[in-house]
C-alpha cells in the first residue's frame, strides 16, 4: 500500500508548481521565478532574424502543404495568375504595411497599439478587445486546422495502417497536447525546431518544384495545354485577368504570417547601442526577417501553383481526389515513388503539426501586453505557462466542436487574418494622414481599399468565419469586463513618485500624524481652501495646530487600469496641495496614503465628505469613469490590499 503524502510534502510541492506555473520566463521547475509586474519582453534569449523567421515561417511556410491544392480547386488553370496577384499584394501591398507596423510599434503589440493610441478612452479599448477577437480567431484556428491538416496527411499517406482511417480527433488532440508541451519547455526549444522543420521542408518543395518545372521544360506540350484550357475559357485577356482578380481572395490564406512576425519582434536580437524606446537594431533585423519571408514564400507559392497547375490532372484537385489539400505531396509520390512520398509527408505533417507555434509564439506575446494592463485579465496571464495551457485547452475544445474538419476550420482562418491585415493597413493609413505624407496616403489607402475588398468577399463567401470570429470576441468582451469588475478594488498602480515640494511636505508633517483632506477643486484659490480646512476640523474634531495637506486626484483616462502615479507639490497662499492624476480616483488615493505610510512609518490619515446619490449610481460611475463614492471605495480598496486593520490607513468621512 502506497503510504500518503504527508500535508508537509503536499504543500511543497504545491509551492513548487506554483512558483513553476507563474514563472515570468521559461526556466526548468526546480529553479526559483517570480511572475513579472508588467510584459516583458524577455521570453529567454534573442534569436537571430533568420531563426525568428523560420519561428514564424512554420506557419506562412506550411501553407505550401494545401495553398497550391486550394488555388487550383478555386481557380482553376487562373491559379497561377490568381496567385501572382497574390504575391504582388504580399509584396507590394502587405510587406510595406507590416514594415510600418514593425518601427511604430517594436515590442510586440502589433497594429493594436497603433489602433489604441489613434482611439484613446472606453472606445480603444473596445475596438482592441474586438480586435483581440480575431487575434485568437486567427491564432487559435492556425494552431487547430493545421493540426488537423498535418492529421489528414498521415492518414492519407498509402504507407500508414487502415488502422489510423477515422481516428482524425484523436490524432489531432495528441498533435495540439505535442504543441503545447514544446511551449512548456521554452521558446528556445521551440525555435530550435522550427529551424529544422522549414529547412528540411523548404528544400524537399525545392527539389519537388525544380523537377516538376524541368518536367514542364521538356515537354513543352504541357504549356500549350494549359494555355489552350486559358483560351477555351475565356477569350479576352482582359477578361482574364478580371476573373483572376475576382477569385484571388480564396487564395488568401497564402498572406498568413505577417501579424505574427510582428507580434514576435521582442526575440529577434538587436543591436548593442539599441534602446528600449527606439530598439533601431530590433527592427532592421525585423525589416529584414519579413522581406526574406515574402520573397521566399512568394518564390514558393507561384512555383508551386504552376507546376501543380500544369501537371495533376483537375478532377485529382476535386474533394475525394488524391491531390485534394496535397497537391505538391501528390507529385512526390508521382515523380520519386512512396517512399520519397512518405518523407516528404512527413516533413508536410511536422511542419503543419508546428505551424500552430507561431501562433502560439503570438498569443504568448500579445495577449499579456493589453489584457492585463487593462485589468481585464487575472495577473497571472503576464506569465508563460498558465497561458500555454489555456491555449491548449481552448485548442482541444475547438477541435472537438469541429471534429478536425480542415475544411469547416478554413473560413474562420481567413476571416482572422484578413481583419488583422485590414486593421493593420488602416492603422498605417491614419497614421501617414496624422504626419502629412500625401504620397503615402495614396498608397497605404489604396491598399486599405483592396484589404477590405478581399475582406468582404471572403466573409459574403464563407460567413461562418465571422460567426467564429464573433465567439471569440464576445467571450473576450465578456470575460474581460468581468474581470475588470472583479479586479476594480485592486491597488492598480505599479509605483508612486513624488516631486521635491510634495516630498517636503511629507518629511515636514512626520512629527505628527500625516493628515489628507481629499478635495475636487472648483476655483482653486485662497478662500476655497480656507473654507474647506474650516470645515473638516470641525466636523472631525481636528486641533487647530494640526498641519493638513490637501490631495487632489484627476481623472486621466478611466478606461487605463494602472500605471505609475506622479505627484505633484503645489502650494496656494498658506495652503499645501498635492495633486496627481489616475485611472480611478479611489484606488489613487489609497496607493498614495500606502506610499506616504512607508515613507514616514506612520499611519496617514485621509478626510472626505459623504456622497450625495444612488449607491448604484456611483458604483456605476466608479467602474465606468473612475470616480464615484471615493470614501468607501478607498477604504475597500485598503482592506483588499492591508489584510491587518492595525496597519490601515485611516479613514474618516463626515459632513
Amino acid at each position: 500500500m502506497a503510504s500518503p503524502v504527508s500535508p508537509l510534502h503536499q504543500s511543497e510541492f504545491a509551492q513548487r508548481l506554483k512558483k513553476w506555473l507563474l514563472a515570468g520566463s521559461y526556466q526548468h521547475p526546480d529553479t526559483d521565478g517570480e511572475p513579472p509586474q508588467k510584459p516583458s519582453d524577455k521570453h529567454g534569449d534573442k534569436h537571430a532574424w533568420w531563426q525568428v523567421m523560420c519561428l514564424t515561417g512554420v506557419d506562412y511556410f506550411s501553407t505550401l502543404g494545401y495553398q497550391p491544392g486550394i488555388a487550383a480547386l478555386a481557380a482553376g488553370a487562373l491559379s497561377p495568375i490568381a496567385t501572382l496577384i497574390l504575391l504582388l499584394l504580399t509584396l507590394f501591398g502587405a510587406l510595406p504595411i507590416y514594415r510600418k507596423v514593425a518601427a511604430t510599434s517594436p515590442h510586440g503589440e502589433g497594429s493594436l497599439a497603433m489602433l489604441e493610441r489613434l482611439l484613446p478612452w472606453w472606445q480603444g479599448k473596445l475596438l482592441v478587445l474586438c480586435l483581440l477577437g480575431f487575434v485568437a480567431t486567427d491564432f487559435i484556428i492556425t494552431i487547430t486546422l493545421s493540426a488537423a491538416d498535418a492529421t489528414a496527411h498521415i492518414v492519407e499517406n498509402p504507407l500508414v495502417p487502415a488502422f489510423f482511417h477515422g481516428q482524425m480527433v484523436p490524432i489531432t488532440l495528441i498533435l495540439v497536447a505535442l504543441l503545447g508541451a514544446v511551449f512548456l519547455k521554452g521558446f528556445r526549444e521551440a525555435i530550435g525546431i522550427a529551424v529544422l522543420l522549414v529547412v528540411v521542408y523548404l528544400l524537399l518543395n525545392l527539389v519537388i518544384i525544380g523537377f516538376g518545372l524541368q518536367n514542364i521544360a521538356t515537354h513543352p506540350e504541357t504549356i500549350a495545354n494549359w494555355q489552350k484550357a486559358l483560351l477555351v475559357e475565356h477569350q479576352s485577356p482582359l477578361m482574364l485577368l478580371g476573373i483572376s482578380v475576382l477569385v484571388f481572395p480564396k487564395l488568401a490564406l497564402g498572406l498568413s504570417g505577417f501579424e505574427t512576425g510582428v507580434a514576435v519582434m521582442p526575440l529577434v536580437k538587436g543591436n548593442s547601442d539599441d534602446t528600449e524606446e527606439v530598439p533601431t537594431g530590433r527592427i532592421h533585423n525585423t525589416y529584414k526577417m519579413l522581406t526574406s519571408a515574402a520573397w521566399i514564400m512568394s518564390f514558393f507559392l507561384l512555383t508551386s501553383s504552376v507546376v501543380t497547375t500544369l501537371l495533376i490532372p483537375a478532377s485529382e484537385f476535386a474533394v475525394g481526389g488524391k491531390a485534394n489539400g496535397r497537391a505538391l505531396a501528390f507529385l512526390a509520390h508521382q515523380f520519386f515513388g512512396d517512399w520519397f512520398g512518405t518523407i516528404y509527408d512527413i516533413s508536410t505533417i511536422s511542419i503543419l503539426w508546428f505551424a500552430g507555434a507561431s501562433a502560439m509564439a503570438g498569443l504568448l506575446n500579445i495577449v499579456p501586453r493589453y489584457l492585463p494592463r487593462y485589468g481585464m485579465a487575472p495577473n497571472w496571464t503576464l506569465a508563460v505557462r498558465p497561458l500555454v495551457l489555456v491555449y491548449t485547452a481552448i485548442a482541444f475544445v475547438v477541435t472537438l466542436i469541429f471534429q478536425a474538419n480542415v475544411e469547416a476550420q478554413g473560413g474562420a482562418y481567413a476571416t482572422g487574418v484578413l481583419v488583422l491585415m485590414t486593421s493593420a493597413a488602416f492603422a498605417v493609413t491614419l497614421a501617414s494622414y496624422k504626419r502629412g505624407k500625401r504620397g503615402e496616403i495614396f498608397l497605404f489607402s489604396t491598399i486599405t481599399l483592396v484589404f477590405i475588398y478581399t475582406t468582404i468577399t471572403n466573409i459574403i463567401e464563407r460567413p461562418e468565419g465571422i460567426r467564429i470570429a464573433g465567439t471569440f470576441i464576445a467571450s473576450i468582451v465578456v470575460t474581460s469586463l468581468v474581470s475588470r469588475v472583479w479586479r476594480s478594488t485592486e491597488l492598480r498602480s505599479d509605483r508612486v513618485e513624488m516631486d521635491e515640494l510634495a516630498e517636503s511636505f511629507i518629511q515636514t508633517t512626520t512629527e505628527r500624524t500625516v493628515r489628507v483632506i481629499a478635495h475636487r477643486p472648483n476655483r482653486g484659490d485662497d478662500g476655497e481652501y480656507c473654507q474647506k480646512e474650516t470645515d473638516t476640523r470641525q466636523e472631525h474634531h481636528l486641533p487647530v495646530d494640526d498641519p493638513l495637506i490637501f490631495l487632489e486626484i484627476q481623472v486621466s483616462d478611466p478606461s487605463e487600469f494602472a500605471g505609475t502615479i506622479h505627484i505633484e507639490g503645489h502650494q496656494v497662499g498658506n495652503y499645501r496641495i498635492l495633486r496627481s492624476r489616475g485611472a480611478a480616483v479611489p484606488n489613487t488615493i489609497a496607493a498614495i496614503l500606502l506610499d506616504i505610510r512607508e515613507r514616514t512609518h506612520k499611519l496617514p490619515h485621509a478626510y472626505f465628505g459623504w456622497a450625495e446619490g444612488n449607491p448604484l449610481q456611483y458604483l456605476m460611475r466608479f467602474i465606468l469613469f473612475g470616480e464615484g463614492d471615493i470614501a468607501i471605495v478607498t477604504r475597500e480598496v485598503l482592506r483588499t490590499v492591508e489584510k491587518d486593520p492595525k496597519k490601515r490607513p485611516g479613514i474618516h468621512v463626515g459632513g
